[in-house]
């Protein structure tokens, strides 16, 4: 069987140590994260109900599928590892545009059919407020085309079940300068705020889609211009100059977070600090991080394993 190095180190305060002969011991938190394979023994029966990803064998309650358990009142559900992105409103998403149409584009945010981003939801030159006009829709290609990647937040539902997303903050917009990194969504926790810089001078987008950009530090008012913002930046498809040390920080800070997803460590931004540390106390460089010994004893150092 194949095994994960536990978790529970990490966050005592919300999770609980438990081995594959006794149940686990869930405590009075909101909900409880833990990888776990299928035929674990969770919880009991008799204290608490299944959901999904669980079923119930001489009264225990034991995982189905391979997932971060969790736990809503006495509701117990595993959700799946290689599960499609749910989204709520309010999420922070990073996507890829795909399709240009009348007043809107379609954008791949890895949720089961395209999001939309409208026209009337991003910023346009000329005042964050005015009104869309005709000329506008002429030339949505100036702002987003196929294939640009985007950071927007989950605005509303349509009625077919598609999210609705905006980019009216400035901290929204298109994406530039950096690296995308793809993740299982569930490996993304929420968090206060989504946006963390590095002391190595390099920006993580954490998107709750699993969708992750890492890129070259922008200060915030380097976006800023007369009227509130600077459209021919924020729109721009030309990458600014980097150097060679932030090349070398943003392919360290993208190879920690491919060594930590394929150890199915659920990522914050305190884990990812502590992780590019311990690099930088050990000396170790970005291509060393993709073998399997580094990655291992960077996945223990940080979870307190041996």
């Amino acid at each position: 069987m194949i095994s994960f190095t536990p978790f529970s180190t990490l966050h005592e305060a919300e999770h609980e140590v438990y081995n594959d002969d006794e149940a686990m011991d869930i405590d009075d938190d909101v909900q409880v994260s833990k990888i776990t394979l299928p035929g674990e023994t969770i919880t009991s029966s008799q204290a608490y109900m299944r959901g999904h990803g669980t079923y119930v064998d001489n009264e225990l309650v034991i995982a189905s599928v391979a997932g971060t358990i969790e736990r809503v009142n006495k509701l117990v559900t595993v959700r799946a590892v290689s599960t499609k992105y749910n989204p709520e409103v309010g999420d922070l998403v990073v996507g890829r545009i795909t399709e240009v149409q009348p007043r809107r584009w379609k954008v791949d945010a890895n949720s089961r059919q395209d999001a939309v981003l409208m026209l009337s939801s991003v910023n346009l030159p000329g005042g964050v407020q005015r009104r869309k006009l005709e000329s506008d829709e002429l030339q949505m290609r100036t702002f987003f085309e196929e294939g640009d990647l985007l950071v927007a937040e989950v605005q509303a539902f349509f009625a077919d079940g598609a999210m609705s997303l905006h980019t009216r903050s400035l901290k929204y917009g298109k994406l530039r300068n950096g690296q995308l990194v793809v993740i299982p969504p569930i490996l993304v926790r929420r968090l206060k705020s989504h946006f963390t810089t590095l002391p190595c001078g390099v920006d993580l987008i954490l998107g709750l889609n699993g969708y992750i950009w890492v890129s070259k530090h922008v200060q915030e008012n380097e976006q800023e211009g007369e009227e509130g913002f600077d459209a021919e930046t924020i729109y721009s498809n030309r990458n600014d100059p980097i150097d060679e040390s932030t090349r070398s920080a943003i392919s360290r800070v993208t190879n920690i977070i491919r060594a930590l997803a394929a150890h199915f460590v659920p990522l914050t931004d305190t884990l990812l600090l502590e992780a590019y540390e311990w690099t930088v106390e050990n000396d170790i460089d970005a291509k060393s991080l993709l073998s399997e010994d580094i990655s291992d004893a960077l996945v223990a150092s940080i979870a307190g394993g041996t």
